[in-house]
Formats: C-alpha cells, structure tokens, sequence
C-alpha cells in the first residue's frame, strides 16, 4: 500500500510532536506536557582563573551562599556551539569587491583566509549559559483547574488553546517570585541573568532541534544582497 506524500509528512511531525516534553511557550513561559511551567534565565559569565585568591574564594562562598538558600530545583545548562564566523567573512569580502585601492584588496583577501583558516584549525566554540527555574501547582491547584488546564495535565487536547488567565497569571506570578530570588542570588556573585520573552525561547529551542537549519538560515541572510 502507497502511503500518501502528505500522511507522511503528517505521521513525520506527529512523531516529533510527542518526543518533544513541551506542550507550548506563553508570555515567557514554557509549558510543559506534564502541568508544570519553566522559566530559563540567560546567564553572564566570568572568567574565574584570572580573579585574585579572595575573590575566587569570596565566590565560592557566595555561590554556596546561593545554593543553600534555594529550596527548589534548578538546572545548570552549558550550550557550546562551533564559532560561525560567515557572516563577519562574508562582510570582509564585501569589503573586498568595493575596495578600489588594489594593496587594500589583497590584504583584505589575505585577512579573510588567514580568519577562516585560524578558526578551523583551533576549533573555536562560543559558549551559552542557562539557568532553568521550574514550578509545578499543587495537586489541589491542577484540580481546581481542570476544566481549563486538562490538555496540559494528561487530558484531552482539544481546546487546549484556550488557557485560563487568572490561573495561568497566579501560576506565573509564583514562578517569577522564584525567579527574582535567583536573579538576586546570582548578582551576589558577579552573575548577570535575564529572563528569556516568548520570541528568544522560539528560537532557543528550534536552535536546539534544528541546528542544521538555523545554521543554514544564517548563512543565507549572511549572503550579499539577503533580503533586498
């Protein structure tokens, strides 16, 4: 039996659907197919090799400090990409045609290989610090809201779109207390934190399970004349 171009393709996202533990992402808050909520912190960093003998011990005593007044969960995520250095590149080889002055044009040709060839070979990679801040309601609280918050605890999906504001508010509302106490907790270190919106979780994610595409994507908006 011949099964239809579309049903695969419908069978093929179904199928990523389910692996995916997120239910949907509203006002910065990701949602997940269990009731609980998640907020994710994009956090600075510091180099701690070149801080002084005090500070570095002032540090680690700050950072205990942090832990041991958190009473709930929190995840430490480290992402490392390969340095994507094409757009720059391809900026410098603009530079290049426009150049009229021929020495100017070799050693700009010269620069652009010695960049691509120095980043091949040490392999650089950038790195991305988050902080995940969970919350899940209470027993009492999913029951009290079931009629609106079915599809996110296990129930039936249909009219999942339609959340209930003054729960999902009163829900949001504990998770930012959480938030802030973390924010607070990490400034005492010397670590600035900000709060990912709707628009920079999208991206994060696709980011994260299409890597390939995003890459693709920014190197044709990196291509001269992109989106003229």
């Amino acid at each position: 039996m011949v099964i239809p171009q579309e049903s695969k393709k419908s069978k093929s996202s179904k199928a990523s659907q389910d692996f995916l533990t997120v239910e949907t992402l509203r006002d910065g808050v990701v949602v997940m197919k269990d009731g609980s909520f998640r907020m994710i912190l994009m956090a600075s960093a510091f180099n701690f090799a070149l801080k002084a003998p005090e500070e570095q011990d002032a540090i680690i005593a700050q950072y205990q400090n942090f832990l041991n007044s958190v009473d709930f969960p929190l995840q430490f995520v480290v992402q490392s990409r390969k340095l994507n250095i094409e757009p720059y590149l391809a900026r410098m080889k603009d530079f290049e045609r426009t150049q009229e002055n021929e020495l100017l044009k070799i050693q700009t040709s010269e620069y652009i290989d010695f960049v691509r060839e120095f980043v091949e070979l040490s392999n650089i990679v950038t790195k991305s610090f988050y902080i995940i801040v969970p919350f899940s309601p209470s027993i009492a609280e999913k029951a009290g809201a079931t009629a609106f918050f079915g599809p996110l605890f296990g129930g039936s999906r249909k009219g999942s779109q339609a959340l209930n504001d003054d729960n999902f508010s009163e829900f949001k509302t504990q998770l930012l207390q959480r938030v802030d106490s973390v924010q607070l907790g990490l400034q005492r270190f010397g670590v600035r934190s900000v709060v990912l919106k709707t628009e920079e979780l999208i991206e994060l994610f696709y980011g994260a399970y299409n890597l390939q595409e995003l890459e693709k994507d920014k190197a044709e908006a990196a291509e001269p004349g992109a989106g003229k």
